[in-house]
């Protein structure tokens, strides 16, 4: 049996059914449902569910031993401020897995974020140090604390998963991220846009090296960062802390014509003021560095901006 958590969430979701389709038994953890996330799992049977606390005094009892966890539950709003919150879930938590993970001998897979980077001043590569990153937010410094503690667990020959990785989301999108509201990927509230209003709607720059919608992310599908971890815990690659994304930072530009192409719509854009608790943690260019997980053995092509949207597009047209 493998545990999910964060497993009726975006990534979450997406991830138990590509091990569903793989024929794997499924633990789906996640906090007490809300009624928008159950939709995510439409047509995914046969899986047990625990709420988060509940997977935690299991695990802690002996009652559920799971083969390997996937650990992407979190508090993931980068809007948040109550640090202590954020500790507990992000931090206190995911070490708790680990160290059950470690004593029993069971891989332990979980996520990270780009948010660790900050502005970028330091570069995205996944092999600069967690203590020379500056975060822009707390979420993005209670992941990059998590990645740090692990690193030292290696470092100071402390008990380990048999097999680790935390993974650096990039700007991720894809099927099954409607309940995310405001923290919901570009190309679903630009979907969403053009469906209401004809047109899409993007943050005017706050930066003069940066053009209005010229804005660059490295915006990569779903699939792509479930393939990145499935690869690694089905191989033999090096236990480490990796970036998931494409390698390659598209313009917001970019985006808006692709899901205009995918509606087969002439694109309408319209660039509106950036707000005030965005503005200073903005993140005006992101480029994930492959080149480590390259050298470990993954070798798939990324999926293009136009692909991706394209089949997201088309999946939210199925669900009408």
């Amino acid at each position: 049996m493998i545990a999910v958590t964060g497993a009726a969430g975006f990534i979450g979701s997406n991830l138990a059914r590509r091990l569903a389709h793989l024929g794997q038994d499924l633990l789906l953890v996640d906090h007490p449902l809300t009624t928008a996330k159950p939709a995510n799992w439409v047509g995914l049977d046969h899986f047990e569910f625990l709420d988060h606390q509940r997977f935690l005094d299991s695990l802690g009892k002996d009652r559920m031993k799971p083969d390997a966890i996937f650990h992407l539950g979190a508090c993931s709003s980068t809007t948040e401020t109550d640090w202590s919150y954020l500790d507990r879930n992000n931090i206190g938590y995911t070490r708790t897995l680990w160290e059950w993970c470690a004593k029993h001998g069971k891989p332990f897979l979980y996520a990270s974020s780009a948010a660790t980077y900050g502005d970028g001043d330091q570069g995205f590569d996944d092999r600069t140090l967690p203590n020379d990153l500056k975060p822009l937010n707390l979420y993005g410094r209670s992941k990059n604390d998590f990645d740090a503690w692990a690193l030292r667990q290696v470092e100071e020959k402390r008990a380990t998963p048999p097999r680790w990785a935390g993974f650096k989301f990039f700007n991720v999108y894809g099927p099954r991220e409607s309940h995310k509201g405001r923290m919901a990927s570009v190309v679903y509230q630009a979907y969403q846009q053009v469906i209401k209003t004809g047109e899409v709607k993007l943050f005017k720059s706050t930066d003069p090296a940066f053009p209005n919608g010229g804005q660059r992310r490295d915006f990569v599908f779903v699939e792509d960062n479930i393939e990145h971890m499935i690869w690694h815990w089905r191989g033999k690659s090096p236990s480490s802390v990796y970036n998931s994304g494409t390698g390659k930072a598209r313009t917001f530009l970019d985006l808006a014509h692709a899901v205009f192409a995918a509606l087969g719509r002439v694109p309408s854009i319209r660039f509106i003021d950036m707000p005030a608790d965005l503005a200073k943690q903005y993140q005006n260019f992101t480029q994930a560095e492959m080149s480590k997980i390259n050298a470990a053995g993954y070798d798939r092509p990324a999926t293009t901006l136009e692909e991706g949207v394209k089949v997201t597009i088309e999946w939210l047209q199925r669900q009408v």
